[in-house]
Order: structure tokens, then C-alpha cells, then sequence
């Protein structure tokens, strides 16, 4: 089982850990690791793993299987049992961290003001998509939107990361509306993300500490994704100041 660093403090850019296994097509297994894995739409960490003399391993990909994260690249072999020390691409971590709270932001913002239900969603390093529930959409709708979230990233509202368990987290109503009862019965402890009274959701991923450090978002176009889905494309900034 890999301890995931990157769920108790995102801004850790180094660490050191222990190969546990490799995999027959060169995957490492470590027993702990800041890397975060490809998943709840946001994508995976790149970086390098060093060795002690120096040998190198790029990590290209990041997945999760079970209990355990694997790192894919290339580079020098490693071999299960030595140590190594985690060095993320920190440029693309932070600004992953940035637009995945943006989208928390934008999806806080819908829901409180039009009481719209996102449905769906993907981001990329400052740039992402998210389906929400609109019949309808129309160009100052989406300057309203674009304004109000802005107006919260200015508000600069902290980020809080909790682990709630299970049973406690079923009872907060917003929880339940992000459809928690749709985690698998095996998950005893939740992870909760909180941007104060505007957006709380049940999540995995990594984010800013604070609102403001989102800086400034731009969204760029919206379609109509069905009767009642429309899809939002939003950017950021490429500094948050």
C-alpha cells in the first residue's frame, strides 16, 4: 500500500521513499509518494526519481492499481528495496493545483447562484472543461459567471483539506448532493475539500491553499453538450500575479 503524501500537503516538491516492487513493463511501486495519479479528472504529476549515485528516472505517467501507485517512465533501472528521492515538475503540479481549485470556484459559483448541477468535467495545466445542468446559455450568462468567480478568487477564501469518516460525512447535505453515496462501501475515510462557505465536495486531488492564488480566469467558450448540459471552457493566467 503507497502512502499518498500529495493528500496531506500538495506543496511538498521533494521527498524521499523506498522502491517496493517493479513491474514486469518497468513500473515503480514506491512505499510512499508526493506523485499525484491520473484520476477524478485531473491528470497525473511528472518528475524524475533519483537515486542515491545518481541514476535517473523520468516519470512520464502516474496510475493508481489497488492499493498501490505506479510510477511509468524512463531512464536507469531501479531495483525493489533501495531508496530514492521524488523530484516533481513543480511548474506543472502548481498549476494543476490552480486550476483544479478553479474549477471547485466555478462549480461553487453555478451552484449557488443558478442552482445548477455540474455533471461532468476535465482540466488540464490552466485550462479545463466542466458540464453543468443550464437549459439554456447565453453570452452575459456567462460573463456573469466568469465575474462572480473572479470575485471569489480575489476574496482570497482559504483552502481546507479534512478526512472525515465515513459515516460523519454521509450526514453534511452538500456532501450528499455531490453524490458521495456513489463511493464504493470499501472507503471508510473521506477526503474533504472546503473553500469556505462557497464550495465543499468530497476529492482526491491537489490544490491551492488559498483562493487567491488561483489568479485571474478567463472562460473561453461554452457549447451545448444536450438538452439540459452545457459545457464550459475556462483558462487561467499562466502567473497567478
Amino acid at each position: 500500500m503507497t502512502e499518498l503524501l500529495y493528500q496531506t500537503y500538495a506543496y511538498m516538491r521533494e521527498f524521499t521513499a523506498f522502491v517496493t516492487a517493479v513491474t514486469p513493463e518497468g513500473g515503480v511501486v514506491l512505499d510512499r509518494t508526493a506523485f499525484y495519479p491520473t484520476g477524478g479528472g485531473q491528470p497525473c504529476d511528472f518528475g524524475h526519481l533519483v537515486t542515491h549515485d545518481g541514476r535517473r528516472y523520468a516519470i512520464t505517467q502516474v496510475k493508481k492499481v489497488g492499493e498501490e501507485v505506479v510510477h511509468v517512465g524512463e531512464g536507469d533501472a531501479l531495483v525493489a528495496g533501495e531508496m530514492v528521492t521524488g523530484q516533481l515538475d513543480w511548474e506543472r503540479r502548481y498549476q494543476l493545483m490552480r486550476t483544479h481549485t478553479a474549477m471547485h470556484i466555478l462549480c461553487g459559483v453555478v451552484w449557488r447562484d443558478y442552482k445548477a448541477q455540474v455533471t461532468g468535467g476535465n482540466m488540464d495545466p490552466l485550462q479545463g472543461r466542466m458540464d453543468f445542468e443550464f437549459e439554456t446559455m447565453s453570452q452575459e450568462l456567462v460573463a456573469e459567471i466568469e465575474a462572480a468567480v473572479n470575485r471569489e478568487v480575489e476574496a482570497a477564501h482559504p483552502v481546507y483539506v479534512r478526512f472525515l469518516p465515513r459515516e460523519e460525512a454521509f450526514q453534511i447535505p452538500d456532501l450528499i448532493r455531490t453524490k458521495i453515496n456513489l463511493l464504493p462501501p470499501a472507503i471508510t475515510e473521506i477526503r474533504i475539500v472546503q473553500l469556505a462557505v462557497l464550495d465543499l465536495q468530497a476529492d482526491g486531488g491537489t490544490h491551492v491553499a488559498n483562493t487567491r492564488e488561483v489568479g485571474r480566469m478567463r472562460i473561453t467558450d461554452y457549447k451545448s453538450k444536450g438538452k439540459i448540459n452545457k459545457r464550459i471552457y475556462v483558462e487561467l493566467d499562466r502567473d497567478e500575479r
